[in-house]
């Protein structure tokens, strides 16, 4: 299915670039602008700078003059406004209306969504020639999202929509050291906490088994175990030391 993003009339270099980002994370390329503020908006430093990388999305996008070219061959066209009309395509959740979408018999081939300028959002007349008007639900009273945000947002949820990605694979768990190295270090733990007379031998109390079971509930590695032996021997060299 064809994803296409087109944001009409954008004032603000850094938000194509913010955009270009979006998309490519959610593995999207597909960018139209419609009578952006500048001319040269998609190689502008701002932009550039904006993408993080994204240099591949900028270098597809094209810019057109009128909405009616930048929606070509798009079946389903949803908009995105912050409060719904009165008049128009009916309003809801991306992932409410994504979910309904993809359940028809026979999905759209392509889906377009339309982002407005960044002080005035979209004008009435591009959001009636819509299906729906998308809605991201947030904080009552407050629901101003910057336009690359807005886009990271739909594009992530529509992302999701299609069977998303899998998550980065799990680095392999340490190997736990084994309970002769925990020994081992406990015991040069001890002399090194007696040394710096934080612990007396002659009334131990509970102290160790209780750092016995400290460390075991930690279950450090053997690297782990090494750190902490050095710390035991840098203790005991400065206890020997100060004591001369």
């Amino acid at each position: 299915m064809r994803t296409r993003f087109v944001l009409i009339q954008t004032s603000h270099a850094g938000n194509v670039g913010g955009v270009a980002r979006a998309m490519k994370v959610m593995g999207f390329d597909d960018l139209v602008l419609v009578q952006p503020r500048w001319a040269n908006v998609l190689r502008r430093e701002e932009t550039i700078q904006r993408a993080s990388g994204a240099n591949d999305v900028l270098a597809k996008a094209r810019i057109v003059d009128t909405l009616d070219e930048a929606l070509d061959g798009m079946s389903h066209l949803c908009a995105t406004a912050m409060t719904p009309r009165d008049f128009g395509p009916p309003t809801r959740s991306p992932r409410e209306h994504f979910a309904g979408l993809l359940a028809q018999d026979t999905p759209p081939d392509g889906v377009a969504f339309l982002f407005g300028s960044e002080r005035f959002g979209m004008r009435n007349e591009d959001v009636y020639r819509c299906h729906v008007a998308l809605s991201i639900p947030t904080a009552p009273g407050f629901g101003s999202l910057n336009l690359a945000a807005a886009v990271q947002l739909i594009a992530y949820d529509w992302r999701l929509a299609l069977g998303g990605f899998e998550a980065p694979a799990v680095p392999a768990q340490r190997q736990q050291a084994d309970a002769k190295a925990l020994a081992g270090m406990l015991d040069h733990l001890e002399q090194a906490l007696v040394a710096v007379d934080f612990l007396d031998p002659a009334a131990p109390k509970k102290l160790m088994p209780r750092l016995n079971q400290l460390f075991n509930r930690a279950a450090p590695s053997d690297e782990e175990v090494h750190i902490l032996r050095g710390v035991a021997k840098s203790m005991l060299q400065l206890a020997h030391k100060a004591k001369r």
